[in-house]
């Protein structure tokens, strides 16, 4: 019971600890508007985990939630958002997995989830998605019903969910429309109460303020390191927070 008392006050103290302008990555900064990365809705079931000392995570992605390399996964935002709350959540055992595959559209990760839930149920999923679906211009509404489908399931299984948008590019901004398809997401994470990690307006803020050069041309995966590094920590914010707003919808006699 101490324990868990003790948890429970951490994760409100560390969700309540404000965004470090400087906080370092690999040397560089992440500076980033606060109310770019909120956690809007409660996550009752990683909480609940956390407490049972083990916190399972699935990231369902495409390519951008990977990096080449030898090194790659170590350096992508899963394995960082892992280590970053490792770093916060002491005595629970996290692990993050990624079921990521380059190309992938909504819908057939939509199918990847459900093998997901039959294999294994994660407490958390972070659902990125979006990019393979503007390249191949899929109707965006058909879009909308694939997440909002995969988002149902995850959710009658009680799992929480962080949508995870697009990449910004200043490079294929003007090539690929993704304006339709992150209002989906955005539309859908508030229809459903799912948290949102608003990623296109993280790296497009980053890039605004000169944080990282987005527009570079270059072999070197450094930048691309450094912005998972953030994201993973941002992720980590995100994710402690949601579970501290759970822990104070929660009534004393269930702690």
């Amino acid at each position: 019971m101490r324990r868990v008392i003790l948890l429970a006050a951490s994760l409100s103290m560390v969700a309540a600890l404000p965004l470090p302008a400087t906080a370092a990555a690999g040397g560089q900064a992440c500076p980033v508007a606060d109310d770019l990365v909120q956690a809007t809705f409660p996550m009752p079931n990683a909480r609940s985990a956390a407490m049972a000392q083990r916190l399972d995570i699935a990231v369902v992605g495409s390519g951008s939630s990977m990096l080449a390399g030898k090194a790659g996964p170590d350096r992508a935002y899963p394995k960082q958002l892992e280590s970053a709350l490792a770093a916060q959540l002491p005595g629970v055992a996290v692990d993050v997995i990624v079921y990521a595959r380059s190309q992938e559209s909504a819908s057939e990760q939509e199918r990847s989830i459900v093998q997901l839930l039959a294999a294994r149920k994660p407490s958390m999923v972070i659902w990125q998605t979006g990019t393979v679906d503007a390249i191949r211009v899929v109707d965006a509404e058909e879009f909308g019903s694939a997440v909002e489908r995969g988002v149902a399931a995850l959710q009658a299984q009680n799992v929480d969910v962080v949508l995870m948008n697009m990449q910004f590019s200043p490079r294929t901004q003007a090539m690929i429309a993704i304006g339709p398809y992150a209002d989906q997401i955005r539309h859908l994470a508030l229809q459903n109460s799912a948290n949102l990690f608003d990623r296109l307006a993280v790296m497009k803020d980053w890039n605004e303020r000169g944080t990282f050069d987005l527009s570079a041309e270059t072999r070197s995966t450094d930048v691309a390191e450094e912005v998972h590094a953030c994201i993973g920590k941002l992720l980590a914010r995100l994710i402690v927070q949601g579970m501290a707003t759970a822990s104070h919808s929660n009534s004393p006699a269930t702690e």
